[in-house]
């Protein structure tokens, strides 16, 4: 699903967990590494500073030992609420080379469950369809059900 203005890409899923628990599955590095890549690929690096302007650094690792970093900065903290990331800065607002979007994650009570959604605003709608293309929506929702599974544990 796309928004009105085409620089989006968004995934939402109710999932049986707290927002607490979501929460800390975003920001634990333990538990990150847990979810965060769509097996078979991993997790094999990760470096959190929460707090505005603080740094995140995610290396993924393909099957094949290929690793894919990515880093960027947090823009957005709201404990079991919201986060907000981008790659615009690689850390204490250094420009990336190249900006490709920003990440508002929110949790959002809903009964027993919460409401989890993962919104992803490219800087361009070519770069929403690059994402699109590299298949968000699969690779995004392998994650999701990741996540699900291990906040069901937490």
């Amino acid at each position: 699903m796309t928004d009105t203005n085409g620089r989006d890409l968004v995934l939402t899923r109710i999932i049986a967990a707290s927002p607490a628990a979501l929460y800390r599955a975003w920001t634990e590095p333990d538990l990150l590494k847990q979810w965060f890549a769509p097996k078979p690929f991993t997790v094999s690096e990760v470096e959190t500073d929460l707090r505005p302007g603080g740094a995140t650094r995610i290396v993924m690792r393909g099957p094949d030992g290929t690793e894919f970093p990515s880093a960027g900065i947090y823009l957005e903290l709201i404990e079991n609420a919201r986060i907000v990331f981008t790659d615009a800065y690689v850390r204490a607002w250094e420009p990336s080379a190249k900006p490709f979007f920003t990440g508002i994650i929110t949790f959002e009570p809903e009964g027993e469950a919460t409401r989890y959604t993962a919104r992803v605003r490219h800087w361009s709608e070519e770069d929403r369809a690059a994402h699109e293309a590299m298949g968000f929506h699969d690779g995004w929702g392998r994650c999701a059900d990741q996540l699900a599974a291990l906040a069901a544990t937490l």
